[in-house]
């Protein structure tokens, strides 16, 4: 369990975690409208969100609990901003339904898998993308309220617009890699069972003779 401990203590789990830990000044910040301090923790967050996969795979320190701890720091990142821009404007709502919808059935994918005791892909770079995308239009907004006051409709619409086509791109293909498992999967079970009657067919034929 000690070598186990030590061996998920590594750089870009720790950036992962610092990543959760940012959400509660970054909701704090957004919440007073403190929108400068609120872009500098976004963009801290969305740096250590690039650095963490990219050192998982220069450093080979790629670990099944910085799979499990990505995703919910993009998740609850994202909620959190989502919730708190809400909150500052109302009409971001139809996006927020559809980003709430995507990762709704984002996390039913998973659990499906894990009941088939699948063990779930790692981030691929359309995820990635639409994560990216998703900090860029907001941090855009923040910043443009911070310097100037308000926030042009027509910018924030076509970020937001962007951003949504590519977290629905993003599940289409997660959607086909969870499919593709699941079928790998039955396939495999079906081998293992044809294997296994064959050994018993075996058997039966060296205890007849």
């Amino acid at each position: 369990m000690n070598g186990s401990f030590k061996k998920n203590i590594t750089i870009p789990n720790i950036l992962t975690i610092l990543r959760i830990v940012i959400i509660v000044p970054l909701t704090r910040f957004l919440l007073k409208q403190d929108y400068i301090m609120a872009g500098v923790m976004i963009l801290i967050s969305a740096v250590t969100d690039i650095l963490d996969g990219f050192l998982a795979r220069k450093l080979g320190q790629i670990t099944d609990l910085g799979k499990i701890l990505d995703p919910i720091a993009d998740k609850l990142t994202l909620i959190a901003v989502v919730v708190c821009a809400n909150v500052l404007y109302p009409e971001i709502m139809p996006f927020i339904i559809v980003l709430f919808t995507k990762e709704l059935l984002m996390l039913s994918g998973g659990a499906f898998l894990l009941r088939f005791k699948i063990k779930p892909p790692a981030a691929k770079w359309y995820g990635k993308l639409s994560t990216v995308l998703f900090y860029t239009s907001i941090t855009t907004l923040i910043l443009l309220k911070a310097i100037w006051g308000y926030t042009n409709r027509t910018l924030s619409l076509v970020l937001l617009s962007v951003t949504t086509a590519s977290m629905l791109f993003s599940l289409i293909m997660y959607t086909s890699v969870f499919v593709r498992l699941i079928r790998a999967s039955k396939n495999d079970a079906n081998s293992e069972l044809h294997e296994d009657k064959d050994h018993d067919s075996d058997d039966a034929e060296n205890q007849s003779e």
